[in-house]
């Protein structure tokens, strides 16, 4: 066996068990305790195998321990005891990039998890539980057990918004896909979700927008599964971070993408663009379960209103990221970005640099400069809502 590696996620839990011949097995759940059972053949049970053992984090959300152990000739059974009854789904993936043969065995809870009840329930969202009006007093104490009345005035309420915003910030690639790998070993993965996490801090920061990452860790989340994750949680925007790499190291500068319906405005931005679509063929998404009608049902009338949006929200953002960065085209550019194709979210792909040029390599793993970019990419969606604010009737709603 070449690798086994195991990648817990709030949503699923994912092993993979990569091999140089495709692996033969059997799954089937057994109760009282939930565990599931994976007989794998013509593989040993020492090596990368059992070191997955000690790799289950006490966190994992649906992992609770690993075992490894030979069963009879020739089969080696892996038992997962688990914390709750699960989904599970096993798919196998052919050769690509830089993995063999691949058994995936993904762990999902048998009722999948609501982000936006999650988002609620978090207290993320005020006002998003009730219809009562908040008063400044009731919105800054929650009890009077735990905030006893004091003689100091009150902090001036910021003015007053129809609803909070809610942005969707999506860290590219993730787990199985590293994305792009810049000379001094950067991964693209690494650096979108540190600059994911600064830009949900200030988002987080502003007294009428709040923030949601679509992957919080090191795990990789189909395109699909992002795009519905802006759209189950009622998103207002959609900003997906990556860190572009060419084959030539001089290529260089921030871009701003959005949708298009028919045809890229340029070569580079449709290579780009088929670029991170093939995410799903490292990232490893069972085709088998994949939402086909999704991708005919996308570009329906709204999406010429959401894609013009989408170019407004763009063009604010890239003026922003002009103060900081050389522009690699002056233009928002557009493609047929899987990953944008909300057809009722206004959404950009922003590559803040090319991890594939040293110098900007070297940029982007400087914490000064992320929170540079975070802060450009905040200025750029402010400029954006100043003009185009929520609209009121969605749910999340504030009262004033």
């Amino acid at each position: 066996m070449l690798a086994a590696r195991i990648w817990p996620a709030p949503d699923y839990t994912r092993i993979t068990l990569e091999t140089r011949e495709e692996l033969k097995y059997e799954l089937f759940s057994v109760k009282d305790p939930e565990r599931l059972v994976l007989d794998l053949h013509g593989v040993g049970a020492a090596g990368a195998l059992a070191q997955l053992q000690e790799r289950v984090a006490e966190d994992d959300p649906y992992v609770m321990k690993l075992r490894v152990a030979r069963n009879r000739p020739g089969v080696v059974r892996v038992v997962l005891d688990l914390k709750e009854q699960v989904n599970p789904q096993v798919f196998s993936l052919k050769p690509v990039a830089q993995y063999g043969h691949r058994l995936v065995l993904d762990i999902y809870p048998l009722v999948a998890r609501d982000p936006l009840a999650a988002l609620i329930n978090s207290g993320a969202l005020p006002g998003a539980a009730t219809e009562r009006p908040q008063t400044s007093e009731s919105a800054s104490a929650p009890s009077a057990a735990r905030a006893p009345a004091t003689h100091t005035a009150p902090a001036p309420r910021p003015a007053a918004v129809a609803r909070l915003a809610t942005i969707v910030i999506d860290p590219g690639h993730g787990g199985e896909d590293p994305g792009a790998i810049g000379r001094r070993g950067t991964q693209e993965k690494d650096i979108t979700l540190l600059i994911a996490r600064r830009l949900k801090a200030l988002i987080d920061a502003e007294p009428d927008m709040r923030a949601v990452l679509t992957r919080d860790g090191d795990f990789y989340l189909s395109l699909q599964a992002r795009v519905e994750k802006a759209r189950r949680i009622r998103a207002d925007l959609f900003v997906s971070i990556h860190a572009d790499a060419f084959i030539k190291p001089h290529a260089r500068g921030s871009s701003v993408f959005a949708l298009s319906e028919r045809r890229a405005t340029s070569e580079a931005a449709r290579w780009l663009a088929k670029k991170e679509n093939d995410a799903d063929l490292v990232g490893g998404v069972n085709i088998d379960t994949k939402d086909r009608h999704l991708a005919q049902t996308l570009l329906d009338l709204s999406q010429t209103a959401t894609i013009d949006h989408s170019l407004r929200l763009g063009g604010a953002v890239l003026r922003e990221l002009g103060a900081i960065n050389t522009l690699h085209k002056p233009r928002v550019e557009q493609a047929s970005f899987a990953v944008l194709k909300a057809p009722d979210v206004p959404s950009i792909l922003v590559e803040t640099a090319f991890i594939s040029n040293p110098e900007e390599e070297r940029r982007l793993g400087d914490r000064a400069y992320q929170d540079r970019m975070a802060q450009a990419m905040l200025a750029g969606i402010k400029g954006y809502l100043a003009k185009h604010p929520p609209r009121p009737n969605l749910p999340v709603a504030l009262n004033n």
